[in-house]
């Protein structure tokens, strides 16, 4: 007879779980012992993986925004989860949130993933598929190495599209969606804020002095580069030029002031938050996103101002010295300067990959990099050299060939967003979204041509994401309007109220 309260009791009610806590903590020790603490810390998180699946089932939504919030803050250097690899948390959720959408098949709008987008990007991803065979460096077939870099050049692409479109179904979620970014974005530019007045934190500064130190410290340290949040600055000013775009012409097209008022602010925010990263391209990618508006916008009330608005900013920064005195904005008009030193460098850089990439057509492979490819092989400079823009990183890993058909791709689904804002919807403040989706697309991969900032997190999945709901407007345009009329008239009424007591206090 068993003594009340013994482990044999205890494990005989409960063995099966005993057995796997047993069987778990073994193999984290072997881990730690065999590969490290990251291999161990993987291990170890494996129950809270469970409960966040179960948690997952529940809240679906809340899945959704949780992985919104993990994208945009799993480059900040002070972010509490260290040792794992970066893209994990981001990966898991995605996936997670793809099983869900599959096995509660009844309530998915999986018709919306039938466009011109899908097909690009699985184009694209089987193309990247296809690359697992290259063997330029001639160093045999590094499956690890290629799926590394397929899923952050291809896969992280598809899944961005389908989870948008996927779980972004009406118009109150496409609020709550628009409100959640700008939120994220408002608070990266509060945290340069913070950085240009109160200072670094030990981590960010650690890195300045660091590995960002010949980037970012400039002009024999009269001027500093900030981050915020980001990994680097290029890619915080890129993406705040990009949100920027997306925001403003929001506000633009809003029929509701609440909304505008909260679009414009966001707008002007990101706008000024782009400055002090000191990223010259940040100022193109701005132009390039409003000309593309110029075009989507088929009103001439909206393309003149914003054209004389734009030809005055570029006037200033191109041809004169005003507003000299701020370093931030001497640094986004060296931009201008055709005899830029930087610039100069990266044409150099590149007339070197072409000589090189002519025996490799294919590129040098996914994934491959200066950890992959020895000393000695033909090719280690190209996996050497600072690519110093998206683009370049995809020609030297894809060759001609690969570029060439994520340019096609890109020009597609990019096409086919244009199409869907200029001829299938019908209500303007709807179309505005669409137009500025579209215009911030055109601004990230402007900076993904002249940084390497286009697969870099939080942006993949805000860009691609948000050109991907494009495809959904179409689909809640009836919802919106219903939506768009109840919250007019509110205002109104609102504001007839409002009237009504101001003139009774005339009396």
């Amino acid at each position: 007879m068993r003594a009340k309260g013994s482990f044999a009791e205890y494990t005989s009610e409960n063995g099966g779980r005993v057995l796997l806590l047993f069987l778990l903590f073994v193999l984290a020790i072997y881990e730690f012992i065999t590969a490290g603490f990251s291999a161990f810390a993987i291990v170890c998180m494996l129950p809270v993986v469970v409960l966040v699946v179960v948690g997952a089932f529940h809240y679906r939504m809340a899945t959704f925004w949780a992985l919104m919030g993990i994208n945009y803050f799993i480059q900040w250097k002070s972010f509490p989860v260290q040792g794992i690899p970066t893209s994990l948390p981001n990966e898991m959720l995605e996936l997670l949130l793809l099983a869900l959408a599959i096995i509660d098949v009844k309530d998915q709008h999986y018709e919306r993933t039938a466009n011109i987008m899908l097909i690009a990007l699985i184009s694209w991803a089987g193309f990247c598929t296809i690359e697992v065979l290259n063997d330029s460096c001639g160093l045999g077939i590094n499956v690890g190495a290629w799926y590394t870099g397929a899923r952050m050049m291809a896969f992280q692409l598809l899944y961005a599209f389908l989870i948008y479109v996927l779980y972004i179904t009406s118009p109150k979620v496409l609020i709550q969606y628009l409100f959640v970014w700008a939120g994220l974005s408002i608070f990266a530019s509060f945290w340069v804020w913070k950085q240009q007045h109160m200072g670094l934190t030990q981590m960010e500064n650690a890195f300045l002095q660091g590995r960002g130190r010949t980037t970012h410290i400039i002009n024999g340290g009269a001027t500093i580069r900030l981050f915020s949040i980001f990994s680097d600055a290029a890619n915080f000013g890129v993406n705040m030029a990009a949100t920027a775009v997306a925001y403003l012409i929001f506000a633009i097209n809003c029929k509701l002031q609440r909304l505008r008022w909260f679009f414009l602010a966001t707008g002007l925010i990101c706008t000024w938050g782009m400055f002090p990263s000191g990223t010259r391209t940040a100022t193109f990618c701005l132009f390039a996103g409003f000309a593309v508006y110029i075009f989507l916008s088929k009103s001439v009330k909206i393309a003149v101002p914003v054209s004389i608005g734009f030809a005055l900013v570029y006037f200033i920064l191109a041809f004169t010295t005003i507003g000299n005195g701020n370093a931030s904005i001497r640094r986004m008009r060296s931009g201008f300067n055709k005899n830029d030193a930087s610039a100069n460098q990266r044409t150099i850089n590149q007339e070197v990959m072409k000589k090189y990439l002519a025996d490799a057509p294919w590129g040098i492979g996914l994934g491959m990099g200066y950890e992959n490819v020895p000393a000695n092989n033909k090719f280690r400079k190209l996996a050497t050299i600072p690519p110093d823009s998206e683009y370049v990183f995809i020609w030297i890993r894809t060759g001609p060939v690969g570029l060439t058909v994520f340019l096609l791709t890109t020009a597609v689904m990019f096409a086919g967003a244009c199409w869907i804002v200029l001829f299938r919807i019908d209500n303007k403040s709807l179309r505005g979204i669409g137009a500025g989706l579209c215009s911030a697309f055109v601004s990230i991969q402007l900076g993904g041509y002249a940084n390497q900032v286009l697969m870099q997190f939080p942006n993949c999945l805000l860009f691609y994401g948000g050109l991907s709901l494009v495809y959904v407007l179409p689909h809640i345009e009836k919802e919106w309007v219903e939506m768009e009329e109840r919250e007019y008239a509110k205002q109104e009424e609102r504001k007839r109220l409002k009237l009504e007591k101001k003139r009774a206090s005339r009396v």
